[in-house]
């Protein structure tokens, strides 16, 4: 079991080099502000179409079906389990669902064919609101996270702390701390892949073991996991002292004293053409995705 390829989220994927990994990592941080604000009083098919471009986008830069199978798999079957919870659970409204015209033997036409169940059998029951919360639900979800995943397994945890510090760069006139929030979020970063080998190395030395979970009973097998988590928090504690001490040893006293040019910045022609497009993806929104109150 291989943490570091059975898990990629959240982890940066070096190769192959796509479209997406090109672009500037602030004009990417744009497109993922621009993906987690436009859902907000969107409609339900506007929320649709956002998770058909994250598709969409996968799909044309290429990458490789290992890794965003596992990432958009199981997010994929939360999303639908979200979906067929929400749909069939009661809608809140409690009210007796009547006709709207009285019932009448003369068969007049109606004035459309509007249903408010849209399916009942037993006790399952789908209504019109309950189906509008199950696509907000369940689409939000997906967007949320993999929009998030997708831009952090395109960028570089170098560029991402230089866009961020580009970003909140007019915050150092108000004295805050700009530059040590980016190198801890940088730290933070190159960490996860630690923290996953860690826990790697101690899940494989538990099963080659062979421990008899049945013979333990439940209050030793409670001891054992919390030996083996134990010994994950001073192994990662172990890692962080020494990345302390390895940078203190290279002369790094404080992120002022000692200056770290996390990225350069370059905006080229393909930057620009992704700029254009969220200016038109952000019009869209406006114009045909908002949600009309009636």
């Amino acid at each position: 079991m291989d943490l570091l390829r059975s898990l990629p989220v959240g982890l940066y994927l070096e190769k192959p080099l796509t479209w997406l990994h090109q672009l500037d990592s602030r004009v990417k941080l744009a497109w993922l502000m621009s993906f987690l604000a436009a859902p907000i009083l969107a409609s339900s098919p506007w929320r649709v179409v956002l998770v058909g471009l994250l598709t969409l986008l996968t799909l044309s830069a290429r990458i490789p079906w290992r890794v965003w199978k596992q990432q958009m798999g199981w997010l994929f079957l939360i999303g639908t389990f979200a979906f067929l919870i929400t749909a069939i659970a009661p809608d809140g409204l409690n009210i007796n669902y009547q006709p709207r015209l009285p019932v009448s033997d003369l068969d007049f036409p109606q004035p459309d064919a509007y249903r408010y169940i849209l399916y009942q059998v037993g006790r399952v029951t789908i209504t019109r609101r309950s189906l509008d919360l199950a696509v907000r639900i369940s689409t939000i979800l997906f967007t949320l996270i993999y929009s998030t995943s997708l831009y952090l397994l395109t960028t570089a945890p170098e560029e991402i702390a230089a866009a961020i510090e580009y970003l909140f760069w007019p915050l150092k006139r108000f004295k805050l701390p700009v530059i040590e929030i980016v190198l801890t979020l940088t730290l933070s970063l190159r960490f996860i892949p630690l923290v996953l080998e860690e826990v790697q190395n101690l899940i494989r030395s538990v099963s080659t073991r062979a421990i008899d979970w049945k013979k333990l009973g439940i209050r030793r097998s409670i001891q054992v996991w919390l030996a083996i988590v134990d010994r994950i928090l001073e192994n990662l504690l172990l890692r962080a002292e020494q990345i302390a001490v390895a940078m203190e040893v290279r002369g790094f006293t404080s992120p002022n004293r000692h200056r770290v040019q996390w990225h350069i910045f370059n905006l080229r022609r393909l930057d620009w053409i992704a700029l254009g497009i969220l200016a038109l993806f952000w019009w869209v929104r406006f114009a045909f995705g908002s949600l009309s109150v009636s």
